[in-house]
């Protein structure tokens, strides 16, 4: 039903409770044949109209537009923030629960703007609490539904939303053709913050899909934009993102000297969450390209640690944290230290995210295999392999079974070592 037609019939109910015709409620200021149309939704009132029916009918003029008291708006607005606050502390599981609650509160039906923060936060929690497939059926819900309601950079952000969702499922066409779109029609006017984290995002896919030379290029243009915007939450975006296509092509300099100009920036700006996110970052690709260097990869990560106790981090950033701790003091030659932090990282997110599970296991099994505990390794590593079997054959699984492949190797155990080969092969399609 259109705003204008539920404007017209709370307008006919109250004036029906208040015992007036359409001429009473119109004398002197109106025509009755202005009042009838307005009820029968054929009319949209001015705002100096719906003020003076307001008054008239002894209402407030929050209830006349939206459908709800000055108290219900409010009480509906303090629940937004407290689920907002919850989401933002990594309070996923509470945050799902106060957005589903407020979802189900029938005064929010009448209110476009505070409809879509619901719907909307549902679904990032729903993403944090590893329901990616709700996320998914929430947000393009949102963006077919709520388009004529949503601001330009709300739908940048169900795009985003969207196409990393999509992304931490496997299905990488669909997260390109999610993040294709939007950039495609939301930046011809140009960029903006937004669009360049939201290409950011999409730069992400192609590496993930082994896109190395549409990455190639897509990183080149995100940094001209960032360039031209001059901002620095553009800058970290597409430096952290195209650090990682350097990277990705051979170019290890290069992603170093582009994460630390991240860094750089991100430093000056004193903000602890997204700080430690990029010393995070930083700190795994020194492993990966300098693992002769751990020193330097584990000072950076206690001090990411250090700024997500302050910020009140979510429970994976902090869990990825925990978890490239564990590598760090697996190169450090360290497993007691790695089975403790890989053991925080799983019950971080126990239930919640399998992707960060599964990672967290594998650490496991490499620790205890240092240790000599190749028995407790074999069982980590069956318990990842259960999981990997129920879940999409892509380029991360393949990665996943490959790493199993070699634990087993390992720990001796030949045929589940082929086995797991061949199950890599068959995740990449070979």
């Amino acid at each position: 039903m259109a705003a204008q037609d539920l404007v017209g019939q709370r307008i006919k109910a109250i004036r029906r409770q208040r015992g007036l015709s359409q001429a009473q409620l119109a004398h002197p200021e109106l025509s009755d044949s202005y009042v009838s149309l307005i009820e029968s939704g054929k009319r949209t009132p001015t705002p100096a109209v719906l003020e003076l029916l307001a008054q008239k009918l002894d209402c407030s003029l929050t209830y006349l537009v939206n459908g709800v008291t000055a108290e219900q708006m409010e009480d509906l607005e303090v629940g937004l923030s407290f689920a907002k606050m919850a989401l933002e502390n990594g309070e996923v599981g509470e945050a799902r629960r106060r957005y589903a609650e407020l979802l189900a509160d029938g005064n929010l039906q009448g209110l476009a703007s505070l409809r879509v923060e619901a719907r909307y936060g549902y679904a990032l929690a729903s993403e944090a609490c590893g329901e990616l497939a709700e996320a998914i059926a929430v947000l393009e819900e949102l963006g077919e539904t709520e388009a004529e309601t949503m601001t330009q950079e709300r739908k940048i952000g169900v795009a985003l939303a969207l196409c990393r969702c999509h992304r931490e499922r496997g299905d990488y066409s669909a997260a390109v053709q999610v993040g294709e779109r939007a950039l495609g029609r939301l930046a011809r006017s140009g960029w903006n913050d937004a669009l360049v984290e939201l290409g950011s995002t999409l730069l992400s896919v192609y590496l993930a899909r082994g896109d190395m030379l549409r990455a190639g290029h897509f990183a080149a243009e995100l940094l001209t934009a960032s360039d031209a915007l001059g901002t620095p939450r553009a800058a970290v975006a597409s430096c952290w993102n195209a650090a990682f296509a350097a990277e990705h092509t051979g170019r290890s300099e290069d992603a170093i000297g582009l994460m630390e100009r991240a860094l750089a920036i991100q430093s000056e700006t004193g903000e602890p969450r997204n700080l430690a996110r990029v010393r995070l970052a930083h700190a795994s690709m020194l492993l990966r390209l300098h693992p002769e260097e751990p020193e330097k990869a584990h000072d950076l990560l206690l001090r990411a640690q250090r700024d997500m106790e302050a910020a009140a981090t979510s429970t994976f950033d902090r869990a990825e944290v925990a978890l490239t701790l564990a590598w760090v003091e697996i190169v450090l030659q360290h497993p007691e230290q790695a089975v403790e932090y890989a053991q925080t990282a799983a019950e971080l997110v126990r239930g919640t995210s399998g992707w960060l599970e599964t990672q967290a296991t594998l650490l496991l099994s490499q620790a205890h295999f240092l240790l000599h505990q190749d028995e407790e390794a074999a069982a980590e590593l069956d318990t990842v392999s259960r999981w990997l079997e129920t879940v999409p054959a892509t380029r991360r699984a393949a990665e996943d079974w490959m790493t199993i492949a070699e634990m087993r190797r390992r720990i001796g155990d030949e045929s589940q070592s082929v086995a797991a080969y061949q199950r890599a092969l068959a995740s990449v399609e070979l």
